[in-house]
């Protein structure tokens, strides 16, 4: 069997809906259970707790007990779930560009619509779509 890529590496362990928008809902701090479930609009209860446990397994979110009894926890992106918000920027950019009511992610100061940019630090230039290869880890 050929050797996976790395993109097919990612979307197993975060390459579902619910998984990225619960990745989302805690980009903005640790939530609790029931917060949680609130803000991934229409999430059941059972899928909201089996990608909490998939998402600690992977070492993306952690459980934070805030209760003994009974056993309560707050979840929290480790830094590697933190590292997903650039990714899921420019999944909502993508969406936003190719949806039909979604909006784009902006500028803050000016409500521009952001860009992104391939970027070398070596070279310190932003790199065109020509000169890289996305698929293609080195």
């Amino acid at each position: 069997m050929p050797e996976q890529g790395a993109l097919d590496a990612a979307l197993r362990r975060v390459g579902d809906r619910w998984t990225l928008l619960i990745v989302e809902a805690l980009l903005d701090g640790p939530q609790r259970y029931n917060q949680l479930q609130e803000a991934v609009a229409g999430i059941a209860t059972n899928v909201l707790s089996q990608r909490l446990k998939q998402l600690e397994q992977q070492g993306l979110v952690r459980a934070e007990p805030y209760s003994q009894r009974p056993p309560r926890y707050r979840y929290a992106l480790t830094g590697a779930g933190r590292e997903l918000g650039d990714p899921l920027r420019l999944l909502a950019a993508w969406g936003a560009a190719h949806g039909d009511d979604a909006q784009s992610v902006g500028h803050v100061l000016c409500g521009t619509p952001l860009q992104a940019r391939w970027f070398c630090p070596t070279c310190d230039e932003v790199v065109a779509a020509a000169d890289a290869d996305p698929l293609r880890y080195v």
